[in-house]
């Protein structure tokens, strides 16, 4: 029930968001990006869920503020009451916070153990953070590994990658993941040097990648398009210059590409390419999940 209610405050939060503002952060951006995993959309549902808390209590405090420092400055009391028990008043500032702290609580609660109970894994990818790019091994029947680079201007020509809105610069990379809409995906995170960290914001995934440990976490892409994300723990001089990109396709489309991939992935990415803009479907960064 609890997820529900979180899963509909995060549509109502996005009637008013464009799909410019989905998978990649955008100037003067004030709120999470739109959500592309029903976790995302809960984790959007939560947070308008805590504003009805937070945005009254915070007027509450700046108007108690206002009407102490106006009525008991020292011009309107020259004799400050001495007054230094108030039973009312303590039963009151310690059940409220009590009751608001339960609120809040109960239902962060749903939402970890929603997070921390994946379903059974449709596929595994180990994603392995270097100084200063991703490594990604798909534990598929085909063996399949590659490293994905920021994308150098000088070579969107070459990978056809011309498009700024769709591949923008400092986000896009040469080979993005690839993994099929719809599925849980599994995800193994490490590092091989440095601490990094995964993130992918539509998703709600940010996991921490840290050498000689593998960490796990997952996600469920329900709809198909490009989504960026970053590493997010400073790892060096070149800390912003290693993005993530995931591409979500259709179930056909990604066993056409792995097939592929496993001789060589930039083929395979380019023909994935050629199929997506062969079928209609648009290459700019994924759509809201809004219903």
């Amino acid at each position: 029930m609890t997820n529900k209610l979180f899963a509909g405050l995060a549509a109502f939060a996005s009637l008013g968001a464009s799909s410019a503002y989905a998978a990649q952060p955008v100037d003067w951006q004030m709120t999470f990006q739109p959500a592309a995993t029903e976790i995302m959309a809960q984790i959007r549902g939560f947070e308008v869920y805590t504003l009805w808390f937070i945005i009254p209590i915070t007027l509450f405090v700046l108007g108690l503020l206002v009407y102490v420092m106006v009525k008991f400055r020292a011009g309107a009391n020259p004799t400050p009451s001495k007054t230094s028990h108030n039973t009312a008043i303590e039963v009151v500032w310690t059940l409220g916070p009590v009751v608001i702290l339960l609120a809040i609580a109960i239902p962060s609660f749903n939402l970890l153990t929603a997070q921390y109970s994946p379903p059974p894994a449709d596929m595994t990818i180990k994603a392995t953070g270097y100084q200063w790019y991703w490594g990604y091994e798909y534990q598929t029947e085909n063996e399949l590994s590659f490293d994905a680079l920021m994308l150098q201007e000088s070579d969107r020509a070459d990978y056809g990658k011309e498009d700024v809105a769709a591949y923008p610069r400092l986000l896009a990379v040469d080979n993005e993941v690839v993994v099929p809409v719809g599925k849980t995906v599994r995800l193994l995170v490490t590092a091989a040097d440095v601490l990094h960290a995964f993130a992918m914001p539509a998703f709600g995934v940010k996991m921490d990648a840290v050498p000689g440990r593998l960490n796990e976490t997952w996600f469920k892409a329900d709809v198909e398009g490009l989504y960026y994300g970053q590493c997010s723990e400073l790892c060096g001089k070149d800390h912003a210059y290693m993005p993530i990109a995931i591409r979500v396709v259709s179930e056909e489309q990604f066993d056409t590409w792995l097939a592929a991939a496993a001789d060589d992935v930039e083929a395979a990415n380019q023909n994935l390419m050629a199929a997506i803009d062969t079928a209609n479907k648009s290459v700019d960064v994924a759509a809201t999940v809004e219903n």
